[in-house]
């Protein structure tokens, strides 16, 4: 039996901004900082090569600790698409996918987000608790991406993204 699982998030917002506004905003670390896993007042590294085959590294400092968000650009097709690998080191060492694509609208722009979410398995579970975990991971990520597109939505909209707490 494999040891993990995948399920797939996806979310579509819309902003009052030109797709390229919101795709340097996934790739500028000045504005990756803001919002990207992290928050101007608690990232410590926010860096990256934003081109295929290179890599993004942020830290967060939250609660004493440092949390750290890695991966690689696979594809890159400024402003409309975006795909790149999403892990964990120190919770996981499972990599997801993300992939986000933007269209110009008459007004502004919509993105659609997706994320492969890959779910690791314990030995003994059964089906139920393996679509349980499926069914928590894909909400607890949901949640997480609420909060950051919220201020994702204000970074391009604004220039700015206020404080909103977890």
């Amino acid at each position: 039996m494999e040891k993990y699982s995948t399920t797939t998030l996806k979310m579509i917002r819309n902003f009052d901004v030109m797709p390229e506004r919101v795709f340097v905003a996934w790739v500028d670390p000045g504005m990756m900082r803001k919002w990207l896993f992290t928050l101007e007042g608690t990232n410590k590294v926010a860096q990256n090569d934003p081109q295929v085959g290179g890599t993004w590294e942020i830290i967060d400092h939250r609660d004493g600790k440092d949390y750290r968000a890695i991966g690689e650009y696979l594809e890159m097709d400024r402003p409309n698409k975006l795909v790149f690998t999403f892990k964990m080191p120190q919770f996981s060492e499972e990599t997801d996918t993300i992939t986000v694509e933007l269209k110009e609208l008459q007004k502004g722009c919509e993105m659609t987000f997706s994320q492969n979410i890959t779910v690791p398995h314990e030995e003994n579970w059964t089906q139920s608790d393996i679509e349980k975990a499926l069914g928590e991971y894909h909400d607890g990520t949901e949640h997480g991406w609420n909060l950051m597109f919220m201020g994702l939505k204000e970074l391009v909209e604004t220039g700015q993204v206020s404080y909103k707490g977890s």
